[in-house]
């Protein structure tokens, strides 16, 4: 029925071994060759992403320490702004409070010598007062 010929079943192995070793030169070598190039590819792509992380990282913490020291410079700025403003307004009132003193110092001035002068008026005039408080009497 089926008979192997010794002829055809080496130049079978011969054909089929030719063709093994012309697609591992041509197409499986240059295959394998990229497929070894895109894993150092990604390698180092995945070295690059941890070095862009310490990176960040390193970022990050400067960024946070600006914003720490502006944080703090901003407190510093605002207590100056607040005591120059206390300093402004106290220097204000005291201001305000010698021109009220010495308004009021010239005020008792004036009414004393106000006083000094109705005294001195209501004296002149106690001897009329006592004769017409005479009249009075006397008409009662």
């Amino acid at each position: 029925m089926l008979d192997i010929n010794p002829i055809l079943l080496v130049a079978t192995l011969i054909v089929f071994l030719t063709l093994i070793a012309v697609l591992n030169s041509w197409l499986y070598n240059p295959l394998f060759a990229y497929m070894s190039k895109r894993d150092e590819d990604i390698k180092k792509d995945l070295e690059k992403i941890g070095s862009n992380d310490e990176e960040i990282k390193e970022l990050e913490l400067k960024a946070q320490s600006i914003i720490a020291n502006a944080k703090l410079e901003a407190a510093a700025l605002r207590e100056k702004v607040i005591t120059d403003a206390k300093e402004l307004a106290e220097s204000k009132i005291e201001a305000k409070r010698a021109e009220l003193a010495s308004q009021y110092l010239e005020f008792e001035q004036l009414l004393a010598k106000t006083r000094e002068q109705l005294s001195s008026d209501l004296k002149s005039q106690i001897p009329l007062f006592k004769e017409a408080v005479k009249a009075k009497f006397s008409q009662i």
